[in-house]
This record gives C-alpha cells, structure tokens and sequence, in this order.
C-alpha cells in the first residue's frame, strides 16, 4: 500500500489506487463542488493557506484541495505507477 501513496504538496500523500480525477477548479461548477463536499464534510484542505490550484477527487467522494497544479500532479502519478499514460489536455482551438 506505501507504494501507491503520491505526494500531493506539503508532505501530504494520497493513495493513487482511490483517485478517481484530479481538476482545475477554476470554473463556477468546481467552486460548487468544493462548497457541497465542505458542506457534507467530505473536504480535505491541504493547500495550508495557499491558493487552490487542484481538485482531486475520491472514489469515497472526498474532494482534497491541493495548491500543485494539476498537470504536476498528473506527472507523480504516472512516475510512481511506472505507467507512461499520454495526458489530454482540453484546450481550446
């Protein structure tokens, strides 16, 4: 089970096997989620006063903030499961 911990900023480390998706919370629907999941106390904050740049969620519907950016995240994920995922971006034309 240690081997599948992946940092996630500030010496936290979440399990890569129970993550379901890792998001920008920029848009107005991530904000929602994030004040639903705050409400139902489902929310894990480890930005430690920074700002928020990623949004991953649980496959238990935890929602953990974190202030790495989402792409860095996406990149420990794939160096610790020795996989070589090709990560899409949604970028506009």
């Amino acid at each position: 089970m240690l081997n599948n911990l992946v940092n996630i900023g500030f010496g936290n480390f979440v399990n890569s096997s129970r993550v379901l998706t890792i998001l920008s919370p920029d848009s107005a629907p991530m904000k929602r989620l994030k004040e639903e999941a705050r409400a139902e106390k489902k929310l894990v904050d480890a930005t430690y006063g920074r700002r928020t740049r990623a949004i991953i969620i649980t496959d238990s519907n935890h929602v953990i903030l974190s202030s790495i950016q989402p792409e860095t995240i996406a990149h420990r994920f794939t160096e610790y499961s020795g996989q070589n995922f090709k990560l899409k971006e949604n970028t506009p034309k």
